[in-house]
């Protein structure tokens, strides 16, 4: 759970990046009904950006259950897993340190999602969490609660996820820029890079 004003900044930008992925995917299944198109990488990117989209607005609101948080965590390691034979298929240079970035916003998603507790070490929470319920301030067990702070470790790998995020948004920033065509997917990826950014460093906050 992201408090005021970010998780209704982060919702609009997760919206923003769901409705264009949930387009395309929706343009490109359509092609190969037609059979005008075959399935490729860029369907498995749609998709995969639309659910991680779906996820970070669910993050911005709620808790998340344990067995929540490792379900996603599983989803999206199957997801990073399914995007790197395409990146020695890549076309051009440029696609592939487009695929690598995509790779990496993945891989960060699985490190928020199995590190969330120990993330949000030491944040203030607004309500009483419900049994069961892992807030990283405090782990709730029917016992009673369980005090934490974030290990040192935690928070170096973490911030190695929040450069690489920055990086990321920096390279489709910088397509966005140069390239005069698909400008609105390298927006929407480069949205993405940022949002990731933003959750990483508010969860650690």
């Amino acid at each position: 759970m992201i408090g005021s004003p970010w998780n209704l900044i982060l919702t609009l930008a997760f919206a923003f990046t769901g409705l264009v992925c949930a387009f395309d995917l929706a343009g490109r299944l359509g092609r190969i009904r037609r059979k005008q198109a075959r399935f490729g990488g860029e369907i498995l990117i749609d998709l995969n950006h639309l659910l991680m989209s779906a996820a970070m607005i669910w993050m911005a609101w709620s808790m998340e259950s344990e067995f929540a948080l490792w379900a996603q965590a599983g989803l999206f390691t199957v997801l990073t897993i399914a995007l790197l034979p395409s990146i020695r298929r890549g076309g051009t240079a440029a696609q592939r340190v487009d695929l690598v970035g995509h790779v990496l916003l993945n891989a960060a998603m699985v490190w928020m999602l199995a590190a969330m507790p120990l993330l949000m070490a030491g944040m203030g929470m607004s309500h009483a969490p419900e049994a069961g319920m892992t807030t990283g301030h405090e782990t709730v067990a029917d016992g009673g609660l369980t005090l934490m702070s974030t290990p040192a470790w935690a928070d170096a790998i973490n911030a190695c996820f929040v450069v690489l995020s920055v990086a990321a948004f920096g390279w489709w920033a910088y397509r966005f820029i140069a390239s005069r065509h698909h400008r609105l997917h390298v927006a929407c990826h480069a949205t993405m890079a940022a949002g990731m950014a933003a959750m990483l460093l508010l969860m650690n906050g």
